[in-house]
């Protein structure tokens, strides 16, 4: 969902009414945003019956957590994403052994093992330093890492798309990872 600036300013007062806890918000968020979110979802998880699920509990998360958000941060989209992201990604760790057709261990190891990145990446993501930091990498690096990280593409679905060993793919993620960690904390 690319928003316009008019799109922006709709979602953050719908979040803002959300953290009052306004009910009708969270239906206008809903209607708003469930589309692009199911995406976002249903690419993790590869299953619309599970992806369905997920996103209601994303809308609960987004429901409890609507006072967190911080417009410095993040867009509100973003924000969104990034919950929605979260959220399947928990429900493939706490899911994993019941079949979601993923068998998937690589986004739940990519995640346990860059905490941190994860962590500096929700705080930067709508601002120009992710961009400048990600700029810094090479294009192998960069396109893996968004694909991956922003798009939830697993390493052998990396691998597949690009046409490049899994082996390969791997590193690039890991040093690109790394690279991007060192770059966004020496801005913090």
């Amino acid at each position: 969902m690319k928003a316009t600036d008019s799109d922006q300013l709709e979602l953050k007062k719908l979040l803002a009414r959300c953290s009052e806890k306004d009910a009708r918000a969270l239906k206008k968020l809903y209607q708003s945003t469930s589309s692009h979110l199911f995406a976002v979802v249903l690419r993790i998880l590869k299953n619309e019956s599970h992806a369905e699920d997920c996103l209601q509990q994303v809308f609960i998360k987004i429901w409890n957590n609507a006072g967190q958000y911080n417009a410095d941060i993040a867009k509100p989209m973003t924000w969104l994403s990034t919950i929605a992201r979260n959220q399947s990604l928990d429900w493939l760790r706490r899911y994993k052994n019941d079949q979601l057709n993923d068998g998937d261990e690589v986004l739940t190891e990519m995640s346990d093992n860059y905490q941190d990145t994860d962590h500096i990446a929700q705080r930067w993501q709508a601002s120009d330093q992710v961009h400048h930091c990600l700029g810094t990498l090479n294009k192998d690096q960069r396109q893996c890492i968004e694909l991956a990280y922003f798009d939830g593409y697993s390493h052998q679905e990396l691998s597949d798309r690009l046409m490049e060993p899994l082996g390969t793919v791997k590193t690039w993620i890991r040093r690109g990872l790394e690279r991007l960690k060192s770059c966004m904390n020496q801005s913090i």
